[in-house]
């Protein structure tokens, strides 16, 4: 008999709402801290400085009440696990534009207390169903806001990675929504049954073809933390250099997920 289809895992939509305005307050608080010196300093995002990253975040995170502006599509198009995917296509215009809106911002905290303010009042008028067009393809709001939960947590660690000494804490409800829709994602990409891919405590996925198992202790088991996860999936840390600074626990001859990362850039 063929394997039996996984589930695709659901969020709870208050709590995805919540963990969207906490963790972009997260990042409004700890960038009030940063003065002209600051904003100018560069970030693991090739040519982007600190500037183009919160403008791209504002763009990110506004990007929820111009979908809500438009006119509903009939019914969504694209599956939350395509998402990571859809996303490269589209990279260039979001550099483009992110560059573009910090060049014409001089005041980045009102730009991002603006964006906070409409997200909560427009966030509060609708409903979880509602299906949002988008550049990507259409979704519905719940699943599009775990997205925006990728874009804050990853961004956060971005922004303290290009600033010395900035600290920008990780809502816990996002920083698990983020891991694990990029689990989830991994195991769409390499489906199989041969490799377990611990992310404790939010995420456990089977993955990679192979003999499946089905009691005891899997033979392939691979093992980190949610950031160093995060990073893996998203091309901020290479597997192998992972493996070698023992960020990764991975055993078992099916345990190299090297060919199937990053998942997202």
């Amino acid at each position: 008999m063929p394997p039996a289809k996984k589930r695709t895992r659901s969020y709870d939509p208050a709590k995805t709402r919540t963990a969207v305005l906490a963790q972009f307050g997260n990042v409004r608080q700890a960038v009030r801290t940063l003065d002209a010196r600051h904003l100018a300093l560069p970030t693991r995002l090739g040519d982007w400085t600190v500037r183009d990253l919160l403008a791209h975040l504002a763009l990110a995170v506004g990007s929820v009440s111009r979908a809500l502006e438009r006119d509903e599509p009939a019914k969504p198009g694209l599956a939350l696990l395509d998402y990571p995917a859809a996303t490269a296509a589209h990279a260039g215009a979001v550099a483009e534009g992110s560059r573009a809106l910090a060049e014409a911002t001089p005041d980045l905290d009102a730009l991002l207390t603006r964006t906070a303010e409409d997200l909560a009042r427009d966030l509060d008028a609708a409903p979880p169903t509602r299906v949002l067009a988008l550049r990507s393809g259409a979704m519905n709001l719940t699943d599009y806001l775990v997205t925006r939960t990728v874009e804050l947590v990853v961004h956060a660690d971005d922004l303290g990675a290009a600033v010395p000494g900035l600290d920008v804490p990780h809502d816990r409800q996002a920083l698990a929504a983020c891991t694990r829709l990029l689990a989830d994602t991994l195991a769409a990409k390499a489906p199989g049954g041969s490799t377990e891919v611990r992310v404790p405590p939010y995420a456990v996925v089977q993955c990679v073809a192979g003999p499946r198992h089905t009691r005891g202790t899997p033979p392939n088991v691979v093992e980190t933390d949610p950031l160093t996860w995060i990073r893996l999936a998203t091309g901020r840390t290479a597997w192998q250099d992972a493996v070698a600074a023992a960020e990764v626990s991975a055993s078992g001859e099916r345990a190299d997920l090297g060919p199937y990362l990053p998942l997202m850039t």
